[in-house]
């Protein structure tokens, strides 16, 4: 008890000493793109939202406690998501998607059977021109680490992507990166993140309630 908690490689999570008191971090996924309805694999291309994200970004906003610091990928889809809060937007490079290189808006099935096979076996697999898990894992955790203070002073939001919050999840629960094979993520989701001296804690995943007058929640 009163330890802090460990990271992946047995380092204290680095976290800012708050006191008994714990704050939220928000962490949202953007609203849909055409790429996405058509089944293709998302990276650093960089598509808009479509009608139905940007009503999902209204959406979003409603469901979040009135957002005092909104953060962002810089990739248009997470700023269009971004802009719906009404606040000026802060751009961190950190919370892009990954990075999935030469196979960049190829559609999910036509990725090799034996690429998904290495990407799952091990997290340092780098697609061609891309970036590996682990990568992603430490930047987006000292991303968040960073937002700490900031959530000490009001809500914070963080819109980004479907990789990114992944990693998120697993900054939460401390856990390897590899984590993000066994779960979903859907469109326009929010997952809440609370932080306090003992480490971050996941208070909320994959939350679509608010999507339900929308169109169906994505559900594969």
């Amino acid at each position: 008890m009163g330890q802090p908690d460990r990271g992946r490689f047995g380092e204290p999570v680095r976290v800012p000493w708050i006191g008994g008191d714990s704050v939220s971090l928000f962490v949202c996924r953007h609203g849909r793109t055409t790429a996405n309805a058509s089944g293709l694999l998302l990276g650093r291309a960089d598509p808009e939202l479509d009608p139905v994200g940007r009503d999902q970004a209204r959406a979003i906003a409603g469901a979040t406690p009135a957002a005092d610091l909104v953060v962002s990928s810089p990739l248009a889809r997470c700023r269009q998501t971004a802009e719906a809060f009404g606040r000026p937007v802060r751009i961190d490079e950190r919370m892009i998607e990954l990075d999935y290189g030469e196979l960049d808006l190829t559609p999910l099935a036509d990725v090799p059977p034996e690429v998904w096979a290495s990407w799952r076996r091990d997290s340092d697999f780098r697609p061609p021109g891309g970036e590996t898990l682990n990568e992603l894992e430490e930047r987006v955790a000292g991303g968040l680490a960073d937002l700490v203070d900031d959530a000490l002073e009001g809500t914070v939001v963080v819109v980004t992507h479907v990789s990114p919050v992944k990693a998120a999840l697993a900054w939460a629960l401390q856990c390897p990166i590899d984590i993000s094979w066994r779960c979903f993520v859907a469109q326009a989701s929010i997952t809440e993140i609370g932080v306090s001296s003992s480490g971050p804690s996941l208070r909320l995943f994959n939350g679509v309630a608010h999507l339900e007058s929308l169109v169906e929640p994505e559900r594969s």
